[in-house]
């Protein structure tokens, strides 16, 4: 069994045992999350929302908070002996899917 679940403005296939790194999410290491933006359940019969599939959800275990790696960016002005550096590090979360209801 699967799900299409949307977090972040994003949008993930997931199974039951996957490790998926989303949007930070609020809550400690050990807690559990229930997503319940589900935009498709699928496996013996396919079930697809218009756009959510009805009292259908997602629970997952947060394993662990932390940071992306640093994406740097890097700005210049041709001639001008401009240049900026800057680094970015985006908060992540790392969820370990439990239990698909759908």
């Amino acid at each position: 069994m699967y799900a299409v679940v949307r977090t972040g403005g994003k949008q993930y296939k997931v199974s039951e045992g996957d490790f998926l790194k989303v949007e930070k999410l609020e809550g400690a290491v050990g807690d559990t999350v229930e997503l319940n933006d589900i935009l498709m359940v699928g496996g013996e019969t396919v079930k697809i929302g218009t756009p959510l599939v009805p009292s259908a959800s997602v629970v997952g275990k947060i394993v662990e908070q932390g940071k992306d790696k640093k994406v740097l960016v890097f700005k210049s002005k041709r001639r001008k002996n401009s240049r900026k550096l800057r680094g970015h590090r985006q908060p992540r979360t790392v969820l370990k899917i439990e239990k698909i209801n759908g």
